[in-house]
């Protein structure tokens, strides 16, 4: 039996080893234990492809995209047939949600330029060509300021202003839909703009009066810069050590004030007996 003895402390010290490695499994177990979460899914209109402003939505431009309901965006459809005859005023891309802020409301049915048009705006087409038209780069959603030449005849000598800034280009041409890349030139010889009535009146007059310039916009740049204008005598003092003024006009000439008379010497001979002398007397002219 006493053989046995030195073999107890082993024995213990096996169990409580066993003991612990099975405490700390469970214990880490149900620390990696993978929860299953339940996720639920919401299927949402999306384009098939991309849709251009002023487009009637037809049944085979919708399709059902599966969206989670945690990210669900506001103004979503789940329902394609409601969207069918709504008219999208602005674009939406391929596999875009169509949500409600891109549609025009229910009671338009018609698409085409009067859709996308702005509340208190107005559509005015103009005349270009490759130089008015950026070579052919001004793309609908761009936004361009209007330029105007006055030429010789209507004043007194040419005049160059900017009359409109930061305007919305409707359409390029007579289609609504872009088509190829944007980056391509396309030949087009109207460009349609979106304008407040008043600055309609003025691009109604600048294109009837004088020569339209297009200047093409960044995004982002939305501030409007105030100019005046450009005239042959600021053009030319451009890049010169004088300052350039528009209003040049031809110097005065120098008033010459007429000289002072001279005045007119009298002189008297004077003779008193025997003595000679002579007095001189002054006489304005």
């Amino acid at each position: 039996m006493g053989k046995y003895r030195a073999l107890i402390p082993l024995g213990l010290a096996f169990v409580v080893a066993l003991i612990t490695s099975f405490l700390i499994y469970n214990y880490l177990q149900e620390k990696t234990s993978i929860r299953e979460v339940k996720v639920e899914i919401q299927p949402v209109a999306a384009a098939v492809a991309d849709i251009g402003w002023g487009t009637p939505i037809r049944s085979e431009m919708v399709k059902q995209v599966d969206f989670l309901k945690t990210s669900l965006p506001p103004g979503y459809f789940s329902d394609s047939d409601s969207l069918v005859g709504r008219v999208a005023i602005a674009p939406i891309k391929a596999n875009e949600p169509i949500l409600e802020s891109r549609l025009a409301p229910t009671s338009i049915q018609t698409g085409g330029v009067a859709a996308v048009i702005g509340a208190k705006k107005r559509a005015v087409a103009v005349k270009v060509d490759k130089v008015i038209g950026v070579s052919g780069f001004i793309h609908q959603g761009n936004r361009v300021d209007v330029l105007v030449t006055i030429p010789t005849g209507k004043t007194s000598e040419p005049f160059t202003k900017t009359v409109l800034e930061n305007i919305l280009v409707l359409t390029v041409g007579s289609d609504l839909e872009k088509k190829g890349k944007e980056d391509k030139p396309s030949d087009v010889d109207v460009i349609t703009l979106e304008v407040t009535p008043e600055e309609a009146e003025k691009l109604a007059l600048s294109a009837s009066e004088g020569r339209l310039q297009l200047a093409l916009r960044n995004f982002t740049d939305t501030q409007d810069v105030l100019t005046r204008g450009i005239t042959i005598p600021g053009l030319l003092g451009s890049y010169s050590n004088a300052p350039a003024s528009n209003n040049s006009k031809r110097p005065k000439a120098e008033r010459v004030e007429p000289a002072a008379p001279k005045p007119r010497v009298l002189v008297v001979e004077l003779i008193k007996g025997g003595k000679v002398s002579e007095i001189k007397f002054e006489r304005s002219e």
